[in-house]
């Protein structure tokens, strides 16, 4: 389930609240009860497990020349 951040309009507290996909956006802010709590746009964070977190990436090419022995 996600972690998505809201805020408040009225008295600017924030919170993060796990949540299902399905579930309904939260309106009512628990600090004051106001109806201005705002689901907040936030970046995504990416975990890879398993055997595709052990490959390394490919290393760039380098423009040395025919003869380059890197």
């Amino acid at each position: 389930m996600p972690i998505y951040a809201y805020r408040c309009a009225a008295c600017a507290h924030y919170g993060e609240h796990l949540q299902k996909l399905s579930d309904p956006a939260l309106t009512q802010c628990p600090a004051c009860a106001a109806t201005e709590y705002q689901k907040q746009l936030s970046a995504v964070g990416v975990h890879i497990k398993g055997a595709a977190a052990t490959h390394s990436v490919a290393p760039t090419p380098h423009h040395c020349g025919p003869d380059c022995q890197h």
